[in-house]
């Protein structure tokens, strides 16, 4: 007696072409070409949450840096004397700060000036 396989494989088929429906061209109709377009969006998927790390950050230095040109304060000497101070906030909540809470960043500003 014969083992048949085709429910297995038409419902790994299935699985696979619903990962991949958005995608173009034959990589959401062909099984073969859909199977290595998933593996590389994967590849790509783990290479960009590295990515966004490194671009956030980038970001939250371009928003402190531009406030503070305002207040006539160089970027790498404002961080400077934020760890002089014993100041421990880092990027993120600077950047936050800045779009939500002006105040508190002012006095954060005048301790900095103070060291």
């Amino acid at each position: 007696m014969r083992i048949k396989r085709g429910i297995v494989s038409h419902r790994k088929h299935k699985k696979l072409l619903s990962s991949v429906s958005g995608y173009r061209m034959t990589k959401s109709r062909l099984v073969k070409v859909a199977k290595e377009a998933s593996l590389h969006a994967g590849q790509y998927a783990y290479a960009g949450r590295r990515i966004k790390k490194s671009s956030f950050r980038k970001i939250w230095i371009t928003r402190i840096s531009n406030t503070l040109k305002h207040y006539d304060i160089p970027y790498s000497i404002f961080i400077n004397k934020l760890k002089k101070a014993n100041i421990l906030l880092d990027r993120k909540i600077l950047a936050y700060l800045i779009s939500s809470d002006k105040e508190v960043f002012e006095s954060i500003i005048d301790k900095v000036r103070k060291v």
